[in-house]
């Protein structure tokens, strides 16, 4: 890596400053990605809290919305509480 007097690098000239550079870039285009499917997992989960309310007023238990979904009237009630 070469260092001017001010110990700025020429990253022009510097393979590993270079790889360096890219290797920060692309870990902030996976932290941007992993924000990004954070957001959209907890407006999901938002919008499954509320359609299985809506279940719920229409008369169906946390059994039937637990069978139709697969997973344990626990896990509905889990979700629920969300």
């Amino acid at each position: 890596m070469m260092v001017d007097m001010t110990g700025n690098t020429d990253a022009t000239s510097d393979p590993e400053a270079n790889r360096h550079r890219e290797t920060f870039r692309r870990l902030n285009e996976v932290r941007a990605e992993a924000l990004r499917h954070a957001r959209l997992a907890r407006e999901l989960a938002d919008e499954r809290r509320r359609i299985m309310q809506q279940l719920l007023g229409e008369g169906f238990s946390q059994a039937d919305i637990a069978r139709e979904m697969g997973v344990t009237r626990q896990a509905v009630q889990k979700m629920l509480a969300g």
